[in-house]
C-alpha cells in the first residue's frame, strides 16, 4: 500500500474516534506514521538520485559486432577535385612555406617564384599568377595584359607526379587529358589555367574554348 493511501486511512479512524484518549492514541499513531512516511520518502529518493531521474532513459550506444567472416574494406583513394586542391588566400595575408605552396611552375624575369591560383570575384572565378614578390601578389590577364586583384584567391599548389602543361591552342583541351579548372565566366562558361610564353619565360593565364 502507498504512503497516500496509509494516511488517508489513519485520517478517517482519526475522525470517528469517541474518546479523548483514543483520540490521543491515534494522534500519537499519527505522528508515528508521518515519521515513518517520511523515513520512507527519504529512503526512495535516495534510491532515485543513485539510479538516475525517471523520464529520460540512457541510451546505451550498442557495441559493434565482430565480422570474422568478412575482410577490412581498403580505404579509399581519395581523387583530386577537377579544380584541384586549393589554399584559400587573401591579398592581405601571409604566403604559405613552400612545403605548402609546391614548387614554383614559374618565374619571374628576376628569377621570383610565380604560382598559379583563381581569383575570386563577385559573380565569376578567373584563373590568376600569383607572385608572392610582387605589390599585389595576385593578378589576372585581361585586355591583353595584367590586372591587381585584391581580395580572396585560392592557390593551387603544382604537383609535378600529378601534373603537367601539354601543348595546345585556341582554348582545345587535349585528346586524353584532363584539365584543371580554374574558374568561370558570370555566365557559367568554364574557363582553364593556361601559361604562355612571354619574353622567354613562362607566364601564367587563362584560357577557354569561348576566347
Amino acid at each position: 500500500m502507498s504512503p497516500d493511501h496509509r494516511r488517508k486511512s489513519i485520517d478517517s479512524s482519526d475522525s470517528s474516534s469517541s474518546s479523548d484518549s483514543d483520540s490521543s492514541h491515534k494522534e500519537y499513531g499519527k505522528v508515528k506514521k508521518d515519521k515513518k512516511d517520511k523515513k520512507d520518502k527519504k529512503s526512495k529518493k535516495d534510491k532515485m538520485e543513485h539510479i538516475g531521474a525517471p523520464g529520460f532513459p540512457q541510451m546505451t550506444p550498442p557495441m559493434p559486432q565482430p565480422h570474422f567472416d568478412q575482410q577490412r574494406a581498403a580505404a579509399p583513394i581519395q581523387q583530386a577535385p577537377s579544380s584541384g586542391f586549393r589554399i584559400p588566400l587573401h591579398s592581405s595575408s601571409a604566403f604559405p612555406q613552400r612545403d605548402l605552396a609546391g614548387p614554383p611552375p614559374c618565374q619571374d624575369l628576376d628569377g621570383s617564384p610565380v604560382y598559379i591560383g583563381s581569383a575570386i570575384f563577385d559573380k565569376s572565378v578567373h584563373p590568376c599568377k600569383i607572385g608572392p614578390h610582387l605589390h599585389v601578389p595576385c593578378s589576372v590577364a585581361y585586355g591583353g595584359g595584367e590586372v591587381g586583384h585584391k581580395g580572396r584567391y585560392d592557390l593551387l599548389p603544382f604537383t609535378p607526379d600529378t601534373m603537367e602543361f601539354v601543348r595546345t591552342s585556341q582554348g582545345r583541351v587535349p585528346a586524353g587529358r584532363r584539365p584543371v579548372e580554374g574558374g568561370y565566366e558570370e555566365d557559367g562558361t568554364p574557363l582553364y589555367h593556361a601559361v604562355g610564353m612571354v619574353n622567354g619565360i613562362r607566364v601564367p593565364g587563362k584560357t577557354g574554348a569561348h576566347l
